[in-house]
């Protein structure tokens, strides 16, 4: 069975490419061999649980990509099916560029990034933004996230693929060096009250 995202991202242009830098056979047989990659895997429904932002590229009338990261809670990114994703659009600058590309192209690019861990997750598919369907904003509502939200945006998946780690340079958040740290600080604090114990001996 061919690989969907070989389908959609192997143009005959990037074939001649691959020809003319010796890679095209490997990528030959790479096409034909494995799954197709469509839906979601219990792999990758965790990995995007865990995922507090991705960048969603669109594409505008003109030809141009635009790429626009959302940010949230982890998890505000929702597994609906094994095929589609949703998530709330939260008020921002009021550009608007993304809803407008999507009107006239449904074509569509997730791309999850996880620093600490050095992996990274494309996915290829068509989306669509809701307004006024009430259902779905509770189904995708992010519980105790202080941000207004303006629609809801649908991503029907058509192919995913992992890329290569690679030059993925090892970054931590807040939350991640938080908690990495808090056994430290906890021991810290542990020895501090030792100290002060050991001094209060030393007075009397």
């Amino acid at each position: 069975m061919p690989r969907k995202f070989t389908e959609i991202a192997f143009t005959p242009t990037v074939k001649a490419i691959q020809e003319q830098q010796g890679s095209r056979e490997i990528y030959a047989r790479f096409e034909q061999s494995g799954p197709a990659n469509d839906r979601l895997t219990p792999e990758i429904t965790a990995f995007i649980g865990e995922q507090d932002g991705f960048y969603l590229g669109t594409v505008s009338s003109n030809g141009y990509p635009y790429i626009q990261f959302r940010g949230g809670k982890p998890g505000f990114l929702k597994i609906l099916d094994e095929q589609t994703l949703g998530f709330a659009d939260f008020k921002g600058n009021l550009q608007y560029i993304t809803v407008g590309n999507l009107v006239e192209n449904d074509k569509a690019f997730i791309f999850l990034m996880d620093y600490r861990h050095q992996r990274r997750l494309k996915i290829w598919g068509r989306a669509i933004a809701v307004d006024n369907d009430a259902a779905l904003l509770d189904k995708l509502r992010v519980p105790n996230y202080n941000a207004e939200i303006e629609r809801v945006i649908i991503f029907k998946i058509e192919a995913w693929n992992w890329n290569c780690p690679q030059h993925i340079p090892i970054h931590y958040s807040e939350q991640e060096v938080s908690d990495i740290t808090a056994a430290l600080q906890a021991r810290i604090t542990e020895l501090e009250n030792q100290l002060l114990a050991l001094e209060n001996v030393r007075k009397e």
